[in-house]
């Protein structure tokens, strides 16, 4: 167990899980995590580019991805935005890929401070087409080491790709975690990986499809993969959910709050619990619906106004009220915010 940043942490997870290739460009909340790569990956001996652009580093990354290499990427917001051309060509191409979203204040350039308003741009397809990325969100540094590990399990077991989101809060604390230990890199490319090697079947990977038909096919054989996601990769934590009249949700460092809230709020006799989405898709849908037929209220809590609502919404339906309370801009929730907003919904909630 050691003091790590968590931009740090996420970077050496990466690196201890057998990361072979990094490609990126700077980009406040989430530069310390390409400054750690830049030195390790060197000592390692691994190749680390410092792309012109964001749109130059996801085009190194597909490339990398499609020879086989254990590649990732990471940005913040405006970057991710950037990316999302490229990422729709990794997904179109059954390839393995990680991606970091370290989330900062928008729209537009915005501002450096945390925020989760890339919800609807990281969990609706991250680029276009009809297809849904795997989105997990820690809420601490220990969490960001653990999801890195698994963001890369997940994309190699499904050949898709995964982000690990984390608002800026995350990325800049310092707390206790421990990392994982060094794995092998791999001695063999994967029996999928592009290539033209004589003695070896030639194997091409593309993302066009010009026949109506085979495009669909396609995208028939991206959503049966997506339904397999859905029902074997939900993630989430819940705390006082048995007694509880009031269900509060929230994720990444949102949810770390609203937890201290429903503490205070228990301590003062309202029955209060509370679900934290681990995966964002696949979203716990199943168990928020569950529950939803069990409490009388649901509030949600955001940095943003109010994205992941409309999921819970969907999950909800018509069993309970669903309250909201946000802040925007890079502006972060304290206890007694969310405490403040329990407070007025739960005599709503219980009659």
């Amino acid at each position: 167990m050691e003091m790590l940043k968590g931009n740090v942490a996420i970077a050496e997870a990466a690196i201890r899980v057998g990361l072979e290739a990094y490609f990126g460009y700077p980009i406040t909340p989430q530069t310390e995590l390409l400054e750690h790569l830049s030195r390790r990956m060197v000592e390692l001996d691994r190749p680390f580019v410092q792309a012109e652009s964001e749109v130059a580093a996801i085009n190194m990354v597909y490339g990398a991805a499609c020879a086989g290499v254990r590649v990732m990427t990471s940005s913040s917001s405006p970057g991710i935005s950037l990316m999302q051309e490229g990422l729709s060509y990794i997904a179109g191409s059954d390839i393995p890929c990680v991606l970091v979203d370290i989330m900062r204040g928008g729209p537009g350039l915005g501002n450096i401070l945390p925020s989760q308003g890339d919800y609807f741009q990281i969990t609706r397809s991250a680029g276009h087409g009809d297809y849904r990325p795997i989105v997990l969100a820690p809420a601490s540094v220990q969490e960001a080491i653990d999801f890195t590990v698994l963001a890369f399990d997940l994309a190699e077991k499904y050949r898709h790709l995964v982000i690990v989101a984390a608002d800026g809060q995350i990325g800049q604390m310092m707390e206790p975690a421990e990392l994982p230990a060094m794995r092998p890199l791999r001695t063999a490319r994967p029996d999928w990986a592009l290539t033209g090697k004589a003695g070896r079947e030639k194997n091409v990977i593309t993302s066009i499809y010009l026949k109506g038909e085979e495009m669909e096919a396609y995208n028939q054989r991206v959503q049966a993969r997506i339904a397999t996601i859905r029902t074997a990769e939900q993630r989430w934590v819940e705390t006082d959910t048995e007694d509880a009249d009031l269900l509060v949700i929230g994720f990444g460092t949102a949810g770390r709050v609203a937890y201290s809230a429903v503490e205070e709020a228990r301590a003062k006799g309202l029955n209060v619990g509370l679900l934290r989405p681990q995966s964002l898709f696949p979203f716990p849908t199943e168990r928020i619906a569950e529950l939803a037929q069990q409490v009388s209220g649901i509030l949600v809590v955001e940095m943003n106004a109010g994205q992941m609502l409309e999921d819970v919404r969907l999950a909800v339906g018509t069993s309970a009220p669903v309250d909201f309370y946000g802040r925007m801009g890079g502006m972060v929730p304290m206890p007694d915010e969310i405490l403040t907003a329990i407070e007025d919904v739960y005599p709503v909630a219980i009659r």
